[in-house]
């Protein structure tokens, strides 16, 4: 019986591995064989996630012709994958990618770091700041009051709570935008929502249109339910979507979802403003495709002259068209599991019918927790908090990146978590690699694009400040040196340090 449980083609391979850009080797730098550099692209592609585990390799014909290169280059190359542990082989079911005994299994998103890590390793894989106190604590105790009513009951509410529904609906109407109850899910974070409105809309090897790049979890969350996913390449710099571009595809692809980040982008922190927003909801009404805004970045302004644009549900007020996500995991705190849609209330009525095979519902205590920030004025002052925190994360993070990468390029977003970042001509991927062996772990640029885009970028989140910081970009910056000097191996032990 075979031991792998995907495929990889060769031309998908060379894809890959053509997306790894190195920097031109200095005087004196001895370039590694190609067979090395061959195994060392398809390990770093693995480790990286991109390449799954017990994924089938192309034969080695197969990929030699792709990458014109000899067959024995690959042969190689897979002998000395195989020596290492990340390829095992057998005769007649061939050759399928594998991490060494010992090994951690790549990650294929953000996944938090381990709580027991965080003493040696500086985190900046995952956009989410600590709880915002004392507005978690008071927030859980108000709960705790208010759920004696609701334990008498089976606690199952596959729409939501009917007071965080009407919550949410008053939030809405009071931006301008008229919303019913009936209108509104609750749903288990985002990611939850985006799932449900996924597998409602999507279907396996249905086409969903996204901004390219685009956040990194949802991305994959749409290729492990079978998506085909069809990037649109944002502006440049920060100033959000190229329209006339999306009109384009919406027409020609005739995607069934477009997921777009319109409020302070994840990664690159643009803000669409209000003829963007009504372009693309024109766009996607006359293709027929559902529009999903994540709105889950929308109160995280951090300067106080931003002028926020009206949401992209403002121009499609019915939801026949639009389909809002909302959360308050960035604003308040990512342990708050909690979770919206606005839509159509056709379409709520569908994803609630849905849940009935998925979660069945969103917990109790946490719904009554949130309730209690919207009702009691608790939210505002959270956000507050977390804007001021986020502000001046950001503003020393910028500081202690310039200063020891001054090589590296970015703009400074005014809102948001995510700071976008081109490294230089140095390979993403590599960065990450050498960073994890120094103590600092940041996701590359490929994890937030389609099929290997971005290899020359980083996402640096606002979610350290002060000396953690400047010790983050100092441990940045010997990555980089290592990948400039072409070393992906060996680095020195990452010092303790405690934030």
């Amino acid at each position: 019986m075979a031991q792998w449980t995907s495929a990889v083609g060769a031309g998908q391979l060379a894809r890959l591995l053509g997306s790894q850009q190195d920097r031109p080797a200095g005087p004196g730098t001895r370039r590694p064989p190609a067979y090395r550099a061959l195994a060392d692209g398809i390990r770093l592609l693995v480790l990286e996630g991109r390449v799954p585990v017990a994924a089938r390799l192309p034969a080695e014909r197969e990929l030699a012709l792709a990458l014109t290169v000899s067959r024995t280059t690959v042969a190689a190359a897979y002998e000395a994958l195989r020596a290492e542990g990340f390829l095992e082989s057998r005769r007649g079911a061939g050759s399928w990618t594998a991490v060494p005994a010992g090994n951690p299994l790549p990650a294929r998103g953000l996944e938090p770091l381990p709580p027991e890590a965080l003493g040696s390793v500086i985190d900046l894989g995952c956009a989410a700041l600590p709880a915002p106190e004392p507005w978690l604590t008071r927030a859980v105790q108000g709960a705790l009051e208010e759920l004696p009513p609701y334990a008498h009951t089976h606690g199952d509410y596959p729409a939501g709570l009917p007071a965080l529904r009407a919550m949410i609906a008053e939030r809405y109407t009071a931006r301008g935008i008229p919303t019913m109850p009936e209108q509104i899910m609750v749903t288990t974070g985002a990611m939850g929502a985006i799932d449900a409105i996924c597998h409602l809309f999507g279907g396996r090897g249905e086409r969903i249109a996204v901004e390219s790049p685009s956040y990194a979890n949802i991305l994959q969350l749409m290729r492990e339910a079978g998506a085909r996913l069809v990037p649109v390449a944002m502006a440049e710099g920060l100033t959000g979507w190229d329209v006339d571009r999306w009109r384009q595809v919406l027409r020609d692809a005739a995607p069934r979802i477009a997921y777009v980040v319109a409020d302070f982008h994840n990664p690159t922190g643009a803000l669409a403003d209000d003829d963007q927003r009504r372009r693309l909801v024109d766009a996607a009404r006359s293709a027929g495709t559902v529009l999903v805004a994540d709105e889950t970045m929308s109160e995280l302004w951090l300067e106080d002259d931003v002028e926020m644009p009206r949401p992209v549900c403002a121009f499609d007020p019915a939801g026949s068209t639009v389909v809002t996500v909302g959360s308050a995991s960035k604003a308040f705190w990512a342990g708050m599991r909690i979770g919206w849609v606005r839509a159509a209330p056709d379409v709520i009525r569908s994803l609630v019918a849905a849940r009935a095979y998925a979660d069945l519902g969103t917990p109790v205590l946490e719904q009554l927790a949130v309730h209690w920030l919207f009702s009691t004025g608790g939210w505002e002052q959270a956000v507050t908090v977390r804007r001021d925190q986020a502000r001046q994360n950001r503003d020393e993070l910028v500081a202690a990146v310039r200063r020891e990468l001054p090589g590296w390029e970015f703009e400074v977003p005014r809102g948001g978590l995510t700071l976008w970042v081109r490294t230089g001509g140095l390979s993403g991927s590599r960065l990450a690699e050498a960073g994890e062996r120094l103590g600092v772990r940041v996701p590359s640029g490929p994890r937030f694009g389609v099929d290997g885009a971005f290899e020359g970028y980083v996402r640096l989140p606002f979610t350290v400040g002060g000396a953690v910081a400047e010790e983050a970009a100092v441990r940045l910056a010997a990555a980089a040196r290592l990948v400039e000097n072409g070393g992906a191996g060996s680095g020195e032990a990452p010092r303790t340090f405690v934030a």
